[in-house]
């Protein structure tokens, strides 16, 4: 009732399939606990101080080919549709990024996502179940869309599609508040 009142997301009830830890978690706050934990065993001083920042929850995303056909794809954290649904074509390419015609969306293969981020990643699926860690993800966005505060959709695709694609993406950013543990 009371987060309703404030319009806030239970986002501590979410967990995603590929089991990164997300920001401001109950993931995030055991590893924290965790921690806090050996760092009493060591008799090492410390202090946990709270830090606003904007957060973001990915609750569905999916590619079509045309409005039926699903494609294997990962959209990158921070990539936000305002009607969450996009239609339209790739239109041009320029650095192995390639554009589309609506709502900034950007795509970029497999290849050249491994080749930036140094990973190793077969297909989509293996990525959409093994993430790099959000730390990570984050940083590669910043280099590709340049800038912290870009809230472009990245999305990963084994293969460019060149043919009409539908987008849906329901995500939500947010001002949040999350805990970080500095040793005095």
């Amino acid at each position: 009732m009371q987060r309703e009142q404030q319009n806030r997301l239970m986002d501590e009830m979410f967990s995603p399939i590929s089991g990164q830890t997300l920001p401001a978690s109950i993931e995030e706050r055991l590893e924290i606990y965790k921690y806090r934990n050996s760092l009493e065993d060591k008799g090492i001083k410390y202090k946990i101080i709270k830090q606003k920042f904007l957060n973001y929850r990915q609750f569905n995303f999916k590619l079509l080919l045309g409005k039926k056909e699903v494609i294997p794809a990962y959209a990158l954290s921070y990539s936000t549709l305002p009607r969450k649904k996009a239609q339209g074509r790739i239109e041009f390419e320029d650095k192995n990024i390639h554009y589309f015609n609506r709502e900034e969306i950007i795509f970029i293969n497999l290849e050249y996502f491994n080749a930036r981020c140094q990973t190793n990643y077969k297909n989509i699926k293996e990525l959409i179940f093994n993430p790099p860690s959000f730390d990570d993800e984050f940083k590669f966005r910043n280099i590709l869309a340049c800038g912290k505060y870009n809230l472009t959709p990245i999305i990963v695709v084994d293969k460019i599609p060149h043919a009409k694609l539908t987008i849906e993406l329901d995500s939500k950013t947010y001002e949040d508040v999350r805990e970080k543990l500095i040793i005095l």
